[in-house]
């Protein structure tokens, strides 16, 4: 842990290095999560999380996202550099939550409004990281942006704070990375079935 002497009237925030993360922390990001829909917060170490070519191509072909999102591709990083960028870092947070959404196929204002709820909330804990010293704190958030009901893409995104790549825009296999983790995720075969969803902060 690094600290400077403070400047007076400002309080100093130790940066932490290869520290791992307290169970007490974890908790108390559960706890803020809970209000934005999360259930569970689990860390694990980034070598766990799988990176795989074939996943830009369930982005390119079958996704109607490609190519007019800030947070999808072509615009995020290329599947080899997601890979160096993950080799910055050691630790993440596998962020899960369970969602009931029967049109979740369609762009309703329904759907838009928990996949913001989501969106803000992981943002909302990356922002608690950093001002607890975890200062390379990122996030890989679930499902696709929904801060606009249109993107301005390729023109000047309007939350340019609030953008931050979805997990399948960096190439990672979600499935492939949770059975590394020691779990698994089903299918919701009908529509009316709740499903998990899953979003990750890179931590050092």
């Amino acid at each position: 842990m690094i600290a400077f002497k403070s400047i007076e009237g400002f309080e100093t925030v130790p940066f932490r290095n290869n520290e791992g993360i307290s169970h007490e922390l974890t908790q108390r990001l559960l706890e803020r999560g809970n209000e934005y829909g999360l259930g569970a917060i689990f860390p694990f170490c980034v070598e766990k999380i799988v990176v795989a070519d074939w996943v830009s191509l369930k982005c390119r072909y079958g996704c109607s996202k490609y190519g007019t999102s800030w947070c999808c591709p072509p615009a995020t990083p290329d599947t080899d550099k997601a890979r160096a960028i993950l080799g910055e870092y050691s630790l993440a947070l596998l962020l899960v939550g369970v969602q009931r959404c029967a049109d979740f196929h369609l762009n309703t204002a329904k759907k838009r409004t928990n996949q913001v709820r989501y969106w803000k909330g992981t943002i909302s804990l990356e922002r608690q990281l950093f001002l607890e010293g975890y200062y390379k704190a990122f996030s890989l958030v679930s499902g696709s942006c929904a801060l606009c009901k249109e993107c301005a893409y390729p023109k000047a995104c309007r939350f340019p704070m609030e953008k931050r790549p979805t997990i399948e825009s960096f190439s990672i296999d979600v499935i492939g990375t949770l059975q590394n983790l020691g779990t698994t995720s089903k299918v919701a075969k009908d529509r009316r079935n709740a499903f998990n969803y899953y979003g990750v902060i890179l931590l050092e």
